[in-house]
Formats: C-alpha cells, structure tokens, sequence
C-alpha cells in the first residue's frame, strides 16, 4: 500500500461540486491522499455562474486552520480562494506560524464569467504575504495580467509575467496558458529554470474547476516527494485525463470526471 499523505486545501464552497473546495477533495482522494480542509467562503454557483459568494468570519477561519494543525500536520497545503483580504492575512500568518510545508497558491482573483473572486486589498497582501512563502503560484493568464500589470498575448509574454512574479517573490511560477488560442501551453519558471508544456488542445466545454484540480494535483505531487517541475507535469497529465473523460453536465461549462 503506498503511503498516505495529508493534504490541506483552504478554498471556497462551490455548490455545484465541480471546483473549490470540492474538487480539491475529489483531486486529493483520486491520488490516493487523505484530504482535510479550511474553508474560506461560501457560494452560490453552477456551471454557468456565480451568483453569491460570502466569506466565512476570521474566527471561523483562524479556528479552522489551527483544528487543522494542532491534530494533523499536512504534508502539503493548497490554497485557493481566499475572497478577501483578513482571510489571506490569517492564512499567511497562521502558515508561517506552524511552518507549513509545499505550499500551492491558486491565484483565485477572477471567476471565468468574470466575477471577482478576491478584493483589491487581498490581492495587494497576496503579493506582500503569501507569494513569498509559497513554493509555487498557478496564476492563468487573465490573473497574471493583473498581477503583473502587462497584457499577455503570447508563449513569450508568459514567460515574462512567470518570471517578474518568481522575481518578486521567489516562488515557483506556472502561468497558464488556456486562455490562449491553440496548443494547451504552460510556462513554469523555478530556480531560474524556464520550462513549456504543450498538450493538444481538448475539444470540451467541461472545464470547471480546472485551477482548482490543478492546483491539488501539484499539491498532492510535492507531498509525494516530487520536485517542482515533476509535480507540474504529472498534474498536467492528470488534468488532460480528467477533461477528456468527457463527463457532460449543466449547460455551461460542466465538470470534469476526477476519478477517471
């Protein structure tokens, strides 16, 4: 049997079970780890929106965190959306406090119908408090914009924005590339590495909670003991698989199948 793992993703609520907290349970069971949680907020949302989105309190969220630490120390934490800033400040200072280790920030600033998922102060103490103790950042290319302040319209462009944000903080950076035309192409920048992921492009509109499963894959990878680089591509693998398992439900963009 091989060893089990403890993964702790703080993230939102989705209540159409396809991204958030969800799919990180589901990412985290699918490879065989044992999944725990601290949940930032709570949705509203299917697979054509949010409507609703309320944060917990901070002593909900300070509580969680510490129920978490003090009786399971993980081996990996991923952290999705925060939705404001007092949540991203207590995660950051609750995860330096306890010295956690692998830590994967989903850079959850936008939904994909263009809801925004994190406020102008929480964005602004993401950069000043989580970036510098992550061991790496999943921004898409819309969140790297923002971060970064530049448009980004090409393979070269997202080379840049990964390497200003590993500049500016030290963390490994994986921008992604979905949002542009063509090829499915991720640019990682780690200890002054640059690497590029090409896979074919899968024809399916069953892509929600795609950041979300990604995001737990690499978690889930660093706490087997994988390097960056490997836990990437094992998570890209992972991801491919799961879209193109072809689960079709709602009438957005649906789901995918975890347990492919």
């Amino acid at each position: 049997m091989k060893e089990i793992k403890k993964i702790l993703a703080c993230a939102g609520s989705d209540s159409i079970g396809g991204a958030g907290i969800q799919a990180d349970i589901k990412t985290i069971s699918a490879h065989g780890h044992y999944a725990m949680t601290a949940i930032t907020a709570v949705t509203a949302q299917n697979t054509m929106g949010v409507s609703l989105a309320e944060a917990v309190s901070p002593e909900m969220m300070r509580g969680q965190l510490e129920a978490v630490f003090e009786d399971i120390f993980p081996d990996a934490v991923k952290i999705g959306m925060m939705m404001n800033g007092e949540n991203v400040k207590i995660i950051a200072d609750m995860l330096k406090a306890y010295r956690a280790v692998n830590i994967v920030c989903d850079t959850v600033i936008m939904s994909t119908s263009g809801r925004q998922l994190l406020d102008d102060k929480g964005v602004r103490l993401f950069r000043e408090r989580l970036m510098p103790i992550a061991d790496i950042i999943t921004p898409n290319i819309p969140e790297a914009e923002k971060l970064c302040g530049m448009k980004i319209s090409c393979a070269e462009d997202m080379e840049r924005a990964a390497a200003l944000l590993y500049g500016e903080s030290g963390a490994a950076v994986l921008v992604k590339g979905g949002h542009l035309d063509g090829e499915a192409h991720d640019v990682l920048v780690y200890d002054g590495k640059t690497e590029h992921f090409t896979a074919g492009r899968i024809a399916s509109s069953n892509n929600h909670g795609t950041g979300c499963t990604l995001s737990s894959a690499i978690a889930c990878g660093l706490a087997e003991g994988k390097s960056i680089n490997e836990a990437v591509a094992s998570a890209k693998k992972y991801i491919s698989a799961v879209i193109g398992a072809g689960l079709d439900l709602g009438k957005g963009n649906g789901p995918m199948w975890h347990f492919v």
